[in-house]
């Protein structure tokens, strides 16, 4: 994959890999000691659990209206499996995320500077190397529409960089 399709694949909300694996995490985030971080959630999980056995009870013992108590135990489990779901979900297209981005990082090729004082003379000479293979103290000539193939500062010229690969906001 070029790096061009790495950097223009943007992620859907509905992408069916990270929705099947969120399903699968949101259940397993069920459990009371992954809950514990998010107290909130947590308790919600408490009282649906407290309110399912009262329905049951009321099941089986009788009296009482058991709709109305085996409504709230469904909302109640609602709000605990859309939650998880949910935190699974960002999870995913965080992970995601960063895999896209060290995969244009490995891919990205480098217009390193042998002679960075050369610049001023219009003599420098270019040499292409993978971004993978820059060390500190670098000097790497980035033209309009390059990826920046590393994190630094810009030493001359003036540029816009369009961050919305790694902010996540709309390019």
């Amino acid at each position: 994959m070029s790096t061009k399709s790495v950097a223009k694949h943007q992620l859907s909300l509905f992408d069916p890999a990270i929705i099947r694996a969120a399903a699968l995490d949101s259940v397993k985030k069920l459990a009371p000691h992954h809950l514990a971080g998010n107290p909130v959630i947590f308790v919600t999980e408490v009282v649906a659990a407290l309110v399912t056995f009262l329905w049951a009870r009321t099941l089986v013992q009788g009296g009482g209206d058991p709709w109305f108590s085996g409504q709230i135990a469904l909302w109640l489990w609602f709000t605990v499996l859309f939650a998880t779901f949910a935190e699974a979900v960002a999870e995913g297209r965080g992970k995601a995320q960063a895999a896209t981005l060290r995969a244009t990082r490995s891919d990205t090729i480098a217009k390193r500077l042998i002679d960075p004082e050369g610049v001023a003379h219009l003599a420098a000479v270019v040499q292409t190397v993978a971004a993978l293979d820059l060390r500190v103290g670098d000097v790497v000539l980035v033209e309009a529409g390059d990826i920046i193939p590393s994190d630094g500062d810009i030493i001359e010229g003036v540029a816009s960089v369009n961050e919305s690969a790694i902010t996540g906001e709309s390019a």
